[in-house]
């Protein structure tokens, strides 16, 4: 199965083509092998390099767009606009096709990199000073997503530490992994295995996915911009 992984959620939009073990004989289902993929930082401008990055990673891969199979799409938590770019360009490429398409949280594809820790904390940039952020227990989602400000999640953190396991490790944005005072480890951002990954359930299965939902978890900055012009 080839699948064609997508997300936006993050200033780093992540594309690429993953080649997915569905179980022949002699083979070991569900493996994972990346064909292709490209990662560019940017906070702006996601729709203008999206596309042309996913035809570069066809392209590199050797695969026509009919050779696709699925398509994963981050559906974040993120900003609006670069989130909202991902999941449309998901959804065409699925409705041209006529190949599902599935949504995953952008959080838990950070996660994954991470799944033999025990408590992992994963942050990544909500913009106006806060983190969008996600707890897990040797990969599976035990809390959030959700959003707020670093000072708050701190101490949200310390006082859930009183009667339960406190953070072994923590992934996603640098600059605000620094803020946290716990071990830093490399996966900032997801990547197009990672997002294959966690629909790994679903691919398997062939089960249809539910309708993609973007994790905004707050309303535009545009939208609150206005509100407070009234």
């Amino acid at each position: 199965m080839l699948v064609l992984a997508v997300d936006t959620a993050t200033p780093e939009v992540v594309t690429g083509i993953v080649e997915l073990d569905t179980g022949t004989v002699g083979s070991s289902p569900g493996r994972l092998a990346v064909r292709s993929e490209r990662v560019e930082t940017t906070t702006r401008g996601h729709a203008e390099i999206l596309t042309t990055r996913i035809l570069e990673c066809l392209e590199e891969a050797g695969v026509a767009r009919a050779d696709l199979d699925a398509v994963v799409v981050g559906q974040g938590p993120g900003p609006f606009t670069g989130l909202r770019v991902g999941l449309a360009t998901g959804a065409a490429f699925g409705d041209a096709l006529g190949v599902d398409v599935h949504g995953v949280c952008s959080l838990d594809a950070i996660a994954v990199a991470a799944s033999d820790v025990d408590s992992l904390l994963v942050v990544t940039d909500a913009r106006r000073r806060e983190v969008y952020w996600a707890r897990y227990t040797r990969g599976a989602r035990t809390d959030g997503p959700d959003v707020m400000t670093p000072a708050d999640l701190a101490a949200a953190l310390e006082h859930a530490a009183a009667t339960s396991p406190g953070i072994d490790a923590i992934a996603g944005s640098p600059a605000h992994t620094a803020l946290f005072d716990y071990p830093v480890l490399t996966a900032s951002a997801p990547t197009a295995i990672g997002l294959v990954q966690v629909a790994l359930p679903g691919l398997l299965s062939r089960t249809p996915p539910a309708p993609l939902t973007p994790l905004y978890l707050r309303r535009p900055d545009a939208v609150e911009l206005k509100d407070r012009k009234k």
